[in-house]
Formats: C-alpha cells, structure tokens, sequence
C-alpha cells in the first residue's frame, strides 16, 4: 500500500520560493544597507521556508506607524515641537563661536544648537544613581523616565519606589520601558507604578496589522529629566549590573550625563515624541529654556532612529571621522561598524590622526564579540589602535574628537544602533569638558590591553571561521 501526499502539499514548497522571491525583491528595494539587502536576499531565495519569517521580524529598516502616528494626531505636538525650537533658538550659536558643521547637523536633527549648557560627566554607576535619584528627589512638578531596560532587582526596587515617592507628592511621573529590553520587568513592578499613579508605559513597535511582526526595532535611550530644567543621558540601564552588582560581569564601566540649560528641551522633546508613540497622550510639560548658571557650554542635543528621514545615526559619525584633524577616541560595547564607517576610521588613520578604539574583552553578545574580530587586521594595518578593557565589562558609549568636541549618549559603533534602534547623543563643544573626558579615558586606557592582528590571525581556524560567519550575519542582526 503506497502513502498518497495530498496536492495541495506538493504546492508549498513552489509557494514558498516564489514568496521567497518576492519577499528578495522587497528586500533589494528596500532594505538600507547594500549587505543587508545582498544578505536577505540569498536567504530569502535560498531557503525561503525560514527567511520569511525572519524577514518580516527583522527585515524592516523603517519603523512604520511612528511617524504616521505623529502625522495623523500630532497637531500639538506639531506646535509644541515649534515652541521649543524657538525657546532654544533664542540661545542658539551664532557668529564666531559658531563651530564648523552645525548647519548639517541642525539640518538633519532639526534641533539648534545651544550655549549656556552645564554638562557634568558621571562615572559609573553609583555616582549616575545617585544624582539621579537626588534630582528625582528635588522634583517639583515632573520627573520624564526612559530606560531600555528595567529590571526589578534590588536597584530597580530602589528607583521604583523612589518614583512612587514622588508620584504620592502629587509631582507627575511619566516612565517609558522598552518591551524587548525589560521583557523580564514582572508585571507586578509596573502594577505597582500605576498603583501609585505613575503614567508607565512600554515602547513596543508591533502595534497594527502593518506592525504586527514588526519587533526588531528599540528604544535604547536612557532618559531622565525633572521639570524641563535638568537632565540626564548616557549608557546606564536600570538594574544590579549597571551597579557592578552582578557576578558574571563585575565592575561595569559605563558613563552617563548631567545636563542643564536650553539643551534640555532638545532631550524632552525626544522624550515627547516617544512618550506619544507609547502612550497616546500628550503631557503638560514646561517648555521654556533655563540657562544654566555661571555655564555657557555649547551643546548639540542628536537624537537618531529609524523614523528619520536621513540616516541620522551614520552620518553624524562619517562627519565626525571625516572632520577629526588630531583625534578621535571610541569607546563602544560593540564595534561592528558598516562599510562607509569602517573605512573613513581608516582613512582617518592613514592621514595621521589619533584613532584609538575601546572595546570590552568581556563578551555580552556572542555574535557581536565574534564579528568584532573580524575588523581588528584592516584597523591595525591602517594604523588604529583598539584597546580591550579587563576591569569588569565596558560599556560606556563615549566618543573625543581633537580638543574641543565630546560626546555622551546612548548609541553604540554598530548596525543596529545605526539602523535599528531609536537612540540619543548630547555633543559638547567646550574645552573644559573634553579635557574632562580625555582625563576619565586616558584612566580607562590604563586598564586596557593593545589589541594586535595576532587577536584574530592567530586564532583556531574554527574561531576564525565563527567571527567571519557572524560578520556575515551583521546586518541581520
């Protein structure tokens, strides 16, 4: 007796790669990166039956629904958005003390950029929270909060009842989590807010029909800000191993941002955008511009996603490598940099500047650490300098560029911070402070190792082989 296969299952595997075909179509048309969209489309004819899945996940370069969103019920936001760039405005750069660029990053962010900011470095996780929560302390009105991830561990318990303390004051709190970062948040935690009466809400990108698989996108700020006048920015989430609390990581280094003056307004607005997309209402918030005192720093607030028109991520470090004429010292988690990046850090080598590159030696993310090898021969051949750090895991997103430009943020030197991920850098043009930062690096460089070509020629075949595979894999991750 002969098993009879029913007609209608000889058709899926055809049905299949023509939706594969399809599906390579969309991805070439699509898709923003030339390796992204060469290495969908192999998948996507290859072996279609596990492709499409991925590609309706994690194929999407553009997160639609956000800027519709804002189209279709923003009008005040439209007018708040107009509002604050006035106040801004009316501290922006001008003259002589303008520095070279800013016409194209006002351009792209849409943002001025302000003098009469106080920017203060915090180092660490102990000190970060601590002003953090001595800020959140000092409220009187409001207190904005936005974390990629949240844990409810001991330091999340400590920030969530510091915030219901201030919420049962009658001063209004608004908290943003990731969905992806804080899926492990119990839900009890949040219960808990919104029994205080904090207004918590979870940015997630999966929301309608069009967006239903739409889930590799991230809001990977870390946001706080009390009553439009202070703010904070930088790489530290909310959990015990931003404290150097956990035991697989030990000591954690990272550095966040204390920021006052006009600039803060730049930060909420960011903060308004998202608050809207997640939570469907649009807050009372003050929007008038609060110079810092006895400061006049100048400050380039930069917010980037994948709701920009323009690569906004990308472009700010092409001109930043482009531009560098002594120096330029990266510190990153990840350093899995596109094409065009990777190749203007090399240029920036071979015409002499300083191009010193920090990296953890810890791994997080396997894939991630395994592609990073694959980049350290054509750095060091160009004459780059890349530095592992052993005390603890580095985590610190920090960018110095010649003596009078730094930066402090959230993105990270890799595709999915360029691509993917909403995420925000605060650039100071100010002396003082970038001798701070090259002050704090120059420590950190003291606890790193050199990295030479042998870190990756010298390596199992086996080893060598896994990092060029998860390189090829880069742009879909």
């Amino acid at each position: 007796m002969t098993l009879e296969i029913p007609a209608a299952a000889g058709l899926i595997a055809p049905l299949f790669h023509i939706l594969g075909l399809f599906h390579s179509i969309h991805a070439v048309m699509h898709v923003r990166t030339s390796r992204g969209a060469i290495a969908w489309a192999i998948a996507l004819v290859t072996f279609p039956y596990l492709a499409i899945p991925l590609y309706w996940i994690c194929g999407r370069s553009r997160f639609s629904g956000y800027v519709e969103a804002h189209r279709a019920g923003n009008r005040k936001i439209r007018e708040i958005a107009l509002r604050a760039r006035e106040a801004m405005s009316r501290h922006s750069v001008r003259g002589a003390d303008r520095p070279a660029g800013l016409d194209f990053y006002e351009h792209i962010v849409g943002l001025p950029c302000t003098r009469g900011n106080a920017a203060h470095l915090l180092i660490d996780g102990p000190d970060t929270f601590r002003a953090m929560l001595d800020a959140i302390a000092a409220a009187r009105k409001y207190v904005l909060i936005e974390f990629f991830i949240v844990h409810g561990d001991k330091l999340g318990n400590a920030f969530k009842e510091a915030v219901i303390a201030k919420a049962r004051e009658g001063v209004r709190i608004y908290f943003i989590y990731d969905e992806i970062g804080s899926n492990r948040l119990p839900r009890s935690y949040v219960s808990e807010l919104h029994a205080a009466g904090v207004q918590a809400r979870a940015f997630g990108s999966s929301r309608g029909w069009r967006g239903r698989f739409q889930i590799n996108f991230r809001n990977h700020r870390k946001i706080t800000i009390v009553d439009g006048e202070v703010a904070f920015v930088g790489g530290l989430n909310i959990g015990d191993e931003y404290m150097g609390w956990s035991s697989r990581f030990g000591h954690w280094r990272d550095t966040h941002l204390k920021l006052g003056g006009p600039a803060v307004l730049g930060i909420q607005l960011a903060f308004l955008e998202d608050w809207y997309w997640a939570g469907q209402t649009v807050p009372d918030l003050s929007w008038d511009a609060h110079p810092a005192p006895e400061h006049d720093q100048i400050t380039l607030v930069l917010p980037c996603g994948p709701a920009d028109e323009f690569q906004t991520c990308e472009l700010f470090y092409l001109e930043v490598i482009q531009s560098a004429k002594e120096r330029i010292w990266i510190t990153s988690p990840y350093f899995v940099p596109d094409l065009p990046v990777a190749r203007e850090l090399q240029l920036a080598a071979l015409r002499g500047v300083d191009v010193r590159i920090m990296l953890p030696d810890k791994p997080d993310h396997l894939l991630v650490y395994l592609s990073t090898f694959t980049y350290i021969p054509d750095m060091i051949k160009a004459g780059a300098k890349l530095y592992r750090y052993e005390k603890g895991f580095l985590h610190e997103k920090v960018l110095l560029v010649d003596r009078e430009r730094a930066a402090v943020g959230t993105a990270n030197l890799d595709n999915r911070s360029f691509y993917l991920n909403f995420e925000i850098l605060v650039v100071q043009y100010d002396e003082s402070f970038t001798r701070d930062v090259e002050k704090m690096l120059l420590k950190d460089f003291a606890n790193c190792r050199a990295v030479t070509a042998v870190d990756f020629e010298g390596k199992p075949f086996w080893f060598r082989l896994a990092a060029r595979v998860a390189r090829l894999l880069s742009p879909l991750q």
